[in-house]
């Protein structure tokens, strides 16, 4: 074909385009980033064509080295449907992926992880012990069962467990969460366990966890001071969690509910659910939000915001919202 999705692109157009995707969805970009990007952008028709065959792969294309992307994204016919090239790419991605990225670990145990949501998204998926586990936006997890134990490896994002009474087993098996900060032992029914910058949040419902910070001795024993608590760990311990308003447990109703809750600290939670940049001015960060929002409509949540706290929304792009005080 000779049209214009169909054309080739020349490699050093692919790559940035490229670039400019992993900058806008995987880093702090500021103004200066955002200009840099838009007159990129208008420069040359062949830089809006990149721009959008590389946007049109969304989250498929988060872990793939440039060089492999450039055999999906030339717009050539080598006998091989998009969906296979990605699987392969997939599958080539290696650990020089995480340089190309600019980020500190390896994406490839995310890409092959045995279940995970894309970003928005929300999943559940029921184990063969009976336990349902809830996948929340751009989350990704593994399961090892044995004889002796029950495993689930948090490879990314955050999960809510309802753990199962694994009546097909000859004996209970105890449930075990691996996170990148240590190891939760559960005896609580229903807990959830959130990846974050500082450490992993953990908050239980109707029982006790024990934890093992960076796999060392437990916090808590099995009566557990753990219990219907938020609390952060990292590897080298436990700490009471501050509450700042947002109910942890919403999202698993598809709803962020929030209770006097700082804007800023609203926008950042609510930019786990879409992609690219979205934040509010620092003039505006300490007014409050409360209120419960559908997570299916991100648009609506924020014209309701605005309307309610007398915001302004400014879409420069669908990856770049700022939300400001209104003139």
């Amino acid at each position: 074909m000779s049209t214009r999705n169909s054309e080739a692109l020349d490699s050093a157009v692919v790559d940035k385009a490229i670039h400019w995707l992993v900058r806008l969805r995987f880093n702090q970009a500021d103004e200066q980033t955002q200009r840099a990007f838009e007159h990129w952008l208008q420069q040359r028709p062949e830089h809006v064509l990149a721009w959008q065959r590389v946007d049109a792969l969304g989250d498929d294309f988060a872990g793939i080295p440039a060089q492999l992307a450039r055999q999906t994204l030339d717009g050539s016919n080598r006998g091989i449907r998009r969906r296979e090239s990605l699987k392969l790419l997939g599958l080539l991605a290696t650990a020089s992926a995480a340089a190309w990225l600019g980020r500190d670990y390896t994406p490839l145990p995310t890409m092959l992880a045995q279940q995970h949501s894309a970003t928005g998204e929300q999943r559940s998926f029921q184990l063969n012990d009976g336990s349902l586990i809830q996948l929340n936006s751009d989350s990704a997890v593994d399961s090892v069962f044995d004889a002796q134990k029950r495993l689930i490896i948090l490879r990314r994002g955050e999960i809510i467990v309802t753990v199962g009474a694994d009546g097909g087993s000859a004996q209970t098996r105890p449930f075990w969460v691996q996170t990148r900060d240590g190891v939760i032992r559960a005896q609580s029914p229903r807990f959830l366990a959130r990846e974050r910058d500082d450490g992993t949040l953990l908050a239980v419902q109707g029982g006790a966890v024990t934890v093992f910070p960076g796999f060392s001795q437990p916090v808590a024993d099995s009566g557990g001071v753990l219990t219907r608590t938020t609390s952060l760990f990292t590897s080298g311990g436990v700490r009471e969690l501050r509450d700042n308003g947002l109910d942890v447990w919403g999202w698993s109703a598809g709803v962020i509910s929030a209770r006097n809750m700082r804007l800023a600290d609203f926008i950042g939670e609510l930019s786990r659910y879409r992609p690219g940049v979205l934040r509010c001015s620092d003039a505006i960060a300490e007014r409050r939000v409360s209120g419960t929002f559908q997570l299916a409509d991100l648009d609506q949540v924020l014209a309701l915001v605005a309307h309610s706290l007398h915001l302004s929304v400014d879409y420069r792009t669908r990856y770049w919202v700022t939300l400001t005080a209104a003139s």
